[in-house]
């Protein structure tokens, strides 16, 4: 399998996330059809996947952390709307772009400004 951005949530459910275009045709390819993925509502961001049934507060972290890296968090530091869908609902038109999918049906989340900050320096405190 391709190498991924990992996340594990506070919870224990383990996310995945795409780093480039490419990586993230080759995270879609992986979705399982009733996992959870992610993508904000403007273009570059990471698709992110929850592996098998998220835990409680999952689906929050891994919406935030889509977000996080996102260029429109890096664009405009405030809030991010993301979709999240299930793997069944995401497609490949022809002629699409690398790592560019349709997407049937999905649910908005948006978050907010302060969620993003708290969650980047929670990472940094992991790091030092």
């Amino acid at each position: 399998m391709a190498k991924f951005r990992e996340y594990t949530t506070s919870c224990g459910s383990l996310i995945y996330a795409g780093k480039d275009a490419k990586n993230n045709e080759e995270l879609i390819t992986q979705v399982n059809p009733d996992e959870e993925v992610f993508h904000t509502a403007e273009v570059g961001s990471p698709f992110v996947n929850i592996k098998e049934k998220p835990k409680k507060n999952s689906i929050k972290e891994a919406a935030i952390f889509c977000a996080a890296y996102s260029k429109d968090w890096k664009k405009n530091k405030d809030n991010v709307v993301v979709h999240r869908f299930k793997g069944k609902d995401v497609y490949k038109e022809k002629n699409m772009k690398l790592g560019t999918f349709r997407v049937k049906r999905y649910s908005i989340i948006e978050i907010k400004k302060k969620e993003i900050l708290n969650f980047l320096e929670g990472l940094k405190k992991c790091q030092s």
